[in-house]
């Protein structure tokens, strides 16, 4: 007899979709939501099932959501047709993987409660590609018995389940993981400018950062496209954008000063303002070389991202 909970899915997209196929390999019974029905033929096809309205997940064990925005996940979760409002059912437990405020989070905390539903944050760190390599991290808050409960199902997502306490703790975490992201990325830039004004190769400069002690799987990750100018989105300047104000938010509230990442975001903001909505955030080199009045040229090197793909 299977034992596995059947799992429900909400917003299949690029990360969404390869979770719900790690969790397929896996044997789970899934099935999936999407507002774009056509984008989950794909799912269908590997074996997962697929529903019209969140609403009819409501009889599934755990319901994950993966959504763009606080106000997409109120609908998905509480509008028209939303998960929670099937007036006989609702999911045991709900896993949100959506990187929303606090605030939020605690609103859908509260309506979940109201209908019995556990609620665990579930933020998680990487893409498309990270999850192909097994190297997904995820951090979980909420109830500590239903983060038990949920957790031989996170551990198909990657290679790190964190539990970082009760209540919307791992929001926090996650937000401050992405103002990391863009920081990092923004000095990344500065430096990789610097080195080439003075004569250095983009490639030499960064393969030797990333051998170094100040080298990481993320510079290694954005490596190829700092080297060769490819800005095939994996995380947008808007998107990010919107994790700053979210951070920046949390840090007028503690009473913590972020002068660093004021910055950032100011000049994430203007790329924004500017247009530059599509292409991936690592354009941050263009705007760093522009000001230093260089002329950026692609290397075309043969350059390793520091995934290798694992199963």
């Amino acid at each position: 007899m299977n034992t596995q909970p059947t799992i429900g899915w909400i917003g299949t997209g690029r990360m969404g979709s390869q979770l719900v196929l790690r969790l397929l390999e896996a044997g789970f019974d899934v099935t999936v939501y999407n507002r774009t029905a056509s984008k989950a033929q794909p799912l269908v096809d590997a074996g997962a099932r697929q529903v019209e309205r969140p609403v009819d997940l409501a009889d599934r064990d755990i319901v994950f959501s993966m959504v763009s925005a606080p106000r997409d996940l109120e609908q998905v979760m509480t509008g028209e047709g939303g998960l929670l409002t099937d007036p006989d059912h609702a999911p045991r437990l709900i896993a949100d993987s959506s990187t929303v405020s606090i605030d939020a989070s605690e609103k859908l905390r509260a309506a979940a409660a109201e209908r019995g539903t556990e609620l665990l944050a579930t933020p998680v760190s990487g893409n498309p590609a990270v999850i192909a390599a097994g190297k997904l991290s995820v951090a979980v808050s909420g109830p500590q018995a239903a983060y038990e409960e949920a957790l031989p199902v996170l551990e198909h997502f990657g290679q790190k389940v964190t539990y970082v306490g009760e209540g919307e703790l791992a929001r926090l975490v996650k937000i401050a993981h992405n103002i990391f992201l863009g920081v990092v990325t923004q000095s990344m830039a500065e430096i990789t400018v610097l080195a080439e004004k003075g004569g250095v190769r983009r490639q030499d400069l960064l393969d030797f950062l990333n051998d170094s002690v100040m080298g990481s799987v993320f510079t290694r990750y954005k490596t190829p496209a700092l080297v060769n100018l490819d800005f095939t989105p994996t995380f947008t300047q808007v998107l990010l954008q919107k994790d700053f104000d979210l951070g920046l938010a949390a840090s007028h509230e503690l009473g913590v000063p972020m002068p660093v990442a004021s910055m950032t975001r100011n000049i994430v903001a203007q790329e924004v303002g500017n247009g530059n909505t599509e292409d991936d955030f690592a354009t941050l080199i263009r705007t760093v070389a522009a000001g230093a009045g260089l002329k950026l040229i692609p290397e075309d090197a043969s350059v390793s991202n520091g995934l290798e793909p694992q199963r």
